[in-house]
């Protein structure tokens, strides 16, 4: 926890700005001031740049902060990361309620581009707005007095953009919040302690596999294709995308993968374990992801006792490098990401010198990837690139007497860290909750079905359930009726349904011939 830093390990934080960010910067910091060294710079664009670079040749930073135009300029030119503060939907309400106090016409000059949340305002409200953008400080002179011309007496914008508009004559309304400037101060004290742990995970050597096939319990028809498709796959060096639920076990999956294509393609004798690097690409704020993956360059000065850092596209070279949740990666990642994948090299952010990575990339999402691409959220040569091979994970409710399988084996596990030995009647409490496991959706799947097991182990062991009546105000959610299969067949149902063909009535059901024909007998029994 971020409370619990001390003042030796304090990350250092720079801010850089030019204008009335510069006290809103030394306002917030003050709250932060226990948790990180923050040194405020009142200097912007290449003065900003040659200072900083001159400063870093001594000192040591490990992020900096800055905003619009100046914060970009940074971002290019230093080996630092830079953290940008993004202006959100709470910054442009705020600073759109001053202005209409001013006048009923609004000017809003942002960097770059119009901002796309004040579009969809501007068209549901039919509000009298005037986005204009810029690049260089003459386009936002320009675009200032052409804003004038046309009768515009107010305009939001960065701090920039509000000192050319007070200069001009006009009213300005500075766009940043106290409440975006804390969440960049946040940005890069997370960003840090990501880096720090990253660092010491590859030092300790504990980027390997905890799982492999064997971990993929299951008797079901479904379970033993995944099985099966895993051991197909590890022939091939391709990318797979992983698809499926949350919940289902795709990280679980993607490490049996790792292990059996290495026991397969690496030599044992000489060489140690090949890394797996998981990261979570919707875990991350975008603004600190580019850096975890690519890492960044120290910069073009001498004398620095610092050599950048090494991002997690290096720290996979050798080995596998999985993206969880990819889906959830921004368009301009995307676009380094396949450039990476076609070139086989990768560049650290600030950097010029491309270096040599080698790895197997396997994907995982759980949402429709293919519909994400038709809607522009998701580049379709990225797509293809990823999904040379595909693997679905199925829904824990798609896998039949698999639940009950789980069931009793997390229920065993959480039961022996209780210290409660299976009894009797410890087994006659849990055959009282299948038939209501069975018949609950899981919308969370295994991940689900396990908590569910820690806390139902602890209801079973303190004797508050002692028939099944017992179940529904100890388990509510089982009985929610959202959230309950409507048909769950029988294998006498089954049976007839293929025409008295066992296997194929197994394979309806989604279980082995083993248990069906178990399940079979025991309903033949009733």
């Amino acid at each position: 926890m971020t409370d619990n830093i001390t003042p030796a390990a304090k990350p250092v934080i720079w801010t850089v700005s030019v204008t009335r960010l510069f006290d809103l910067f030394r306002d917030i910091s003050l709250e932060f001031d226990h948790l990180a060294t923050i040194t405020p710079i009142q200097l912007g664009f290449e003065k900003a740049v040659q200072y900083i670079r001159q400063k870093l040749a001594t000192e040591h930073c490990d992020a900096i902060i800055a905003a619009g135009s100046n914060g970009a300029y940074l971002k290019s030119r230093l080996s630092v990361p830079v953290i940008l503060i993004r202006p959100g939907g709470f910054d442009l309400l705020q600073a759109l309620g001053k202005a209409r106090r001013v006048a009923d016409r609004i000017g809003v000059i942002t960097y770059k581009a119009p901002l796309p949340a004040l579009q969809e305002f501007q068209k549901s409200f039919q509000l009298p707005l005037e986005q204009r953008s810029y690049v260089t400080e003459e386009d936002a002179r320009s675009q200032i007095t052409e804003l004038k011309a046309s009768g515009i007496r107010v305009v939001v914008g960065a701090g920039l953009v509000t000192e050319l508009a007070e200069e001009a004559g006009l009213a300005a309304v500075f766009l940043y919040s106290a409440a975006t400037v804390r969440q960049a101060f946040n940005d890069a004290l997370d960003m840090t302690r990501f880096s720090a742990t990253i660092r010491s995970s590859a030092q300790r050597d504990t980027l390997r596999t905890r799982y492999g096939l064997g971990d993929l319990v299951g008797e079901s028809a479904i379970m033993e294709q995944v099985r099966r498709t895993i051991l197909l796959y590890a022939r091939s060096p391709a990318a797979v995308l992983i698809e499926g639920e949350t919940g289902t076990g795709k990280e679980l999956a993607a490490q049996a993968l790792h292990q059996e294509y290495f026991a397969r393609h690496r030599p044992r004798a000489g060489r140690g374990s090949p890394p797996f690097v998981a990261i979570n690409c919707g875990a991350i704020a975008e603004s600190l992801l580019e850096a975890e993956l690519f890492g960044y360059e120290e910069g073009a000065f001498t004398g620095s006792r610092r050599g950048g850092r090494s991002g997690l596209l290096e720290t996979a070279n050798g080995g596998t490098l999985f993206l969880d949740e990819i889906g959830e990666m921004p368009l301009h990642l995307q676009t380094r990401l396949l450039r990476v994948l076609e070139e086989k090299r990768v560049t650290r952010v600030g950097g010029q010198q491309p270096l040599n990575v080698e790895f197997r990339v396997i994907s995982a999402t759980h949402c429709d990837l293919q519909q994400a691409v038709a809607e522009g959220r998701f580049r379709a040569d990225l797509f293809f690139r990823l999904s040379a091979l595909r693997l679905r994970v199925p829904a824990l409710r798609e896998r039949g007497d698999d639940i009950a399988l789980l069931a009793r084996r997390y229920l065993t596990q959480s039961l022996a860290t209780l210290d409660s030995p299976l009894s009797d009647t410890l087994n006659h409490r849990i055959a009282l909750c299948l038939p209501p496991l069975l018949r609950y959706a899981w919308p969370g799947n295994i991940r689900e079905l396990r908590n569910l097991c820690e806390r139902l182990a602890l209801l079973l062991s303190s004797d508050m359930v002692s028939d099944e009546r017992d179940l529904p105000a100890l388990l509510p959610e089982l009985y929610d009726a959202g959230n309950t299969l409507t048909f769950a067949p029988s294998a006498l149902d089954a049976l007839a349904q293929c025409g008295g063909d066992r296997s194929a009535a197994a394979r309806y059901l989604g279980v082995s011939r083993t248990t069906f024909w178990r399940r079979l007998k025991e309903e033949q029994a009733r």
